[in-house]
């Protein structure tokens, strides 16, 4: 077999030898596979929730407003893992949407705090149901023992 072909990258790599440019394969590179799973996951999630045209982030904010009710801006960000300018997007999609509702918090002025309304909560009700169907495909070609191992190294990952 030739250099950095099959047996002679494994070889490499037990001897301890830096890769070389010849040796990296952009369809064996984390990043790469991450991304080819993250589209999978999004043609997914639009299969099964796209009718309720939400996106995965917006779906994200209002699941975790069902669950724990009023939260303020910052904190609904930090609980579904999106920056400032991210989740001032989707707050401003969703409110436009009339799903939620923006209020000062009585014992805060300079906080905005957040709940649903009572459509949004109708919307949440009625799609979490499908946000169980897309993790089911997402995780379908794995066993019951890999999912487990997969979500654990996921968790590690984020």
């Amino acid at each position: 077999m030739a250099r950095g072909q099959g047996k002679g990258r494994a070889d490499d790599k037990r001897r301890g030898r830096p890769p070389s440019a010849a040796d990296y394969r952009v369809e064996e590179q984390v990043g790469h596979l991450l991304r080819r799973a993250h589209q999978r996951a999004t043609a997914l999630f639009l299969e099964h929730i796209g009718a309720a045209d939400l996106t995965p982030t917006q779906f994200a904010a209002l699941v975790k407003l069902r669950d724990e009710g009023r939260l303020s801006q910052n904190h609904l960000g930090r609980l579904t893992a999106m920056d400032r300018a991210t989740i001032l997007g989707v707050i401003r999609r969703l409110a436009a949407r009339g799903l939620i509702v923006r209020a000062p918090d009585a014992s805060d002025g300079r906080r905005t705090v957040l709940s649903l309304t009572p459509k949004g909560r109708a919307l949440v009700d009625r799609i979490t149901p499908n946000g169980v169907r897309v993790s089911e495909a997402i995780l379908a070609p794995l066993s019951p023992g890999e999912r487990r191992a997969f979500l654990a190294l996921l968790r590690r990952l984020s």
